[in-house]
């Protein structure tokens, strides 16, 4: 059973003013584990960058119990799902030293061609990852459940947000997302958060930012000509 597994000493470019882990930080950590995993079976770039497909993600979902802290050290594990035909779903998991559960999230992987930018079928290029069940699993990401939106500004993507994907990278709609909501800032607990990436966006481009809340739960919608994301927050009442 191959399981990824890394212990992380969280240090001050890892969270923010109430330092916590800061929510764009968590899933880039997420992510590097993705990756690490993925060389450490067999699929790193010379099956993929190097041959022109981008990995790319689609839904996230992630059940916090509690965000880890500054200085706090922490383990977190990955394992791959049951590919779903050019589906690769992943799960994550972070405890602390002593195996107390902090998080729990799922992804939903897909393979671009970087030209093309549309999904390819990972048979034809041999890509091929052997899913894992634990038993620990959550329910893996679906649309974030919509709200409506009564506040609104204009975002253009700036160089910094841009990724070697050529894109404006799926952990800055986090930061983006923080900064239109005092949740975060007002030291708030996050509980619950889910996000879906419908399309690209490239730098300079202009996205209209909508959103809305109820009570401590907030959705948020990011359009260019066409949607570019929708993403849920849910904080602790």
């Amino acid at each position: 059973m191959s399981i990824y597994r890394q212990e992380i000493l969280l240090r001050s470019k890892d969270v923010d003013l109430n330092r916590r882990l800061r929510t764009s930080r968590l899933f880039e950590l997420l992510q590097e584990a993705s990756i690490r995993h993925t060389e450490e079976l067999g699929m790193g770039r010379e099956m993929t960058l190097d041959r022109g497909l981008l990995w790319m993600i689609g839904m996230q979902r992630a059940e916090i119990a509690r965000m880890p802290e500054y200085d706090e050290r922490i383990v977190l594990k990955s394992w791959p799902g049951k590919t779903m035909h050019v589906f690769f779903p992943r799960y994550y998991q972070i405890e602390t030293e002593r195996g107390e559960l902090l998080l729990r999230a799922s992804m939903l992987w897909t393979l671009v061609g970087s030209e093309s930018r549309k999904l390819i079928f990972p048979e034809q290029y041999g890509v091929e990852i052997n899913g894992v069940v634990t038993g620990e699993e959550i329910a893996m990401p679906g649309a974030p459940a919509r709200l409506p939106c009564t506040e609104e500004k204009l975002f253009r993507v700036p160089y910094s947000y841009v990724d070697l994907n050529g894109h404006m990278n799926n952990t800055r709609y986090f930061d983006l997302a923080e900064d239109c909501i005092p949740s975060s800032r007002e030291g708030k607990a996050l509980r619950l958060i889910q996000t879906e990436y419908v399309s690209e966006a490239r730098l300079g481009d202009e996205m209209t930012v909508r959103w809305g809340k109820d009570g401590e739960k907030y959705f948020l919608i990011g359009e260019t000509k066409k949607p570019v994301f929708r993403l849920r927050l849910e904080y602790e009442a």
